[in-house]
């Protein structure tokens, strides 16, 4: 691994050393640019932090300012709190508040870490300087009616940081900073390759195993018009069903989500070796027994040969109950760590045309309406949006997780 370097930065007005990471080229032009208002775009692992840490501490220390970083969570600004600590431990006369989060020091400057995910207890007094980490992801009104209004009586600026997720307030202020008529705005992109640091064989490697919306905003930068959509190209991937029958010398597996009451229990049959979904049955109101009985049924018509079924909750018992009666049937754990994969390589296999899906409205709709959401600690989750469902979804993507993993003896977990 590549060694990080480190540059030494030092002020007639402190007693002490204050020990910052180099930056890079893309970082050293954004922190250099006059404007005012500055937004930066930028992929996973450029270095925005880098950048926002040695900005907030030029303005605090040697400005003099009052200063806020600001993140969508505190446990996002948890890092950044313990990185700007370590860095001004050797200065003189510096009171750190663990309880506000927030370093006052000895010629007048103040850095304060906070947390947007409740915008209305950031009410407070003016600033010199805030920066938004991960902007995107925060609601609008804490720059329009908070941030903003703190920095009018000093003129105060402001640094925005984040990835791109899809065109919203964002995106609004991205595009003052392309406009020229807009002096005290300037835009900034960057692409997670600008870091030199990072190997290309390393993002050549993770563009192969991650959707084509993941990619565009998480490590180009590039602002998506449909904001959280998963799946693409759903349209073109659905083809007409060559048999209602198995084919012979062809492979099929199944993928099973249970549910009962609200939720549907959902099977999915692929053909494994043309890569087409064959059939797809979903209800509810059902009870277990006749819920086994209609997978056995299924999947003794396609003669499937293998099942991967969810094993969470009422998953395990009607598992164990098939394997009895010798189905050839799998556990899978989701959980948010097993959920992501499925989900990716689902995504990715509809996207470049290596599944064939059948014409059920309800799938295509639950297909169009699964989203991604960001979260806190800077993972993700998958699910349908509210008031709709991912029953066939899940299914479809455990007999997708068959045909790719049919050989496998162990659990996914």
């Amino acid at each position: 691994m590549r060694k990080k370097k480190k540059s030494k930065s030092s002020a007639s007005n402190t007693a002490a050393t204050v020990w910052l990471r180099k930056l890079h080229t893309g970082q050293i032009a954004a922190r250099k640019h006059g404007a005012r208002f500055k937004v930066v775009a930028c992929g996973r692992r450029w270095g925005k932090t880098e950048l926002g840490k040695m900005v907030i501490l030029e303005h605090a220390i040697w400005g003099r300012q009052r200063t806020w970083w600001l993140a969508p969570s505190r446990l996002m600004a948890s890092q950044v709190w313990r990185d700007l600590k370590a860095a001004v431990r050797d200065i003189e006369g510096i009171k750190i508040s663990e309880v506000e989060r927030r370093i006052d020091l000895p010629r007048g400057g103040m850095i304060a870490v906070r947390s947007s995910h409740q915008p209305d207890y950031l009410r407070g007094e003016g600033l010199d300087l805030a920066v938004l980490d991960e902007a995107a992801f925060m609601e609008a009104r804490v720059w329009q009616e908070i941030v903003r209004p703190m920095l009018a009586t000093s003129q105060g600026r402001a640094l925005f940081l984040s990835t791109p997720f899809g065109r919203n307030w964002f995106w609004d202020l991205f595009r003052l900073g392309m406009d020229n008529e807009e002096p005290d705005w300037r835009a900034f992109q960057f692409t997670s390759g600008s870091n030199k640091l990072i190997a290309p064989e390393e993002l050549e490697s993770i563009r192969r195993q991650t959707s084509a919306h993941v990619w565009r905003s998480e490590y180009l930068a590039q602002f998506d018009d449909d904001q959280g959509q998963v799946f693409r190209g759903i349209r073109a991937a659905v083809v007409p069903l060559n048999s209602p029958a198995p084919l012979e010398g062809h492979r099929y597996v199944a993928g099973v989500d249970w549910g009962r009451s609200i939720d549907y229990t959902a099977i999915a049959i692929i053909d494994a070796t043309a890569r087409q979904l064959v059939a797809l049955d979903r209800f509810n109101q059902v009870g277990w027994s006749l819920q086994r009985g209609r997978l056995q049924a299924l999947s003794e018509h396609w003669g499937a040969q293998v099942i991967w079924a969810e094993s969470n909750s009422i998953g395990e018992p009607n598992i164990e109950a098939l394997q009895r009666e010798s189905l050839p049937i799998r556990s899978f754990t989701t959980t948010s760590a097993s959920k992501s994969p499925l989900i990716e390589a689902l995504a990715l296999a509809i996207e470049r045309g290596c599944l064939g899906l059948l014409e059920d409205p309800v799938l295509l709709g639950e297909l169009a309406s699964f989203a991604l959401q960001r979260l806190p600690g800077g993972g993700y989750r998958y699910g349908a949006r509210p008031g709709h469902h991912d029953d066939t979804v899940m299914a479809l993507a455990l007999a997708w997780y068959a045909v790719e993993h049919s050989g496998a003896l162990i659990e996914f977990v």
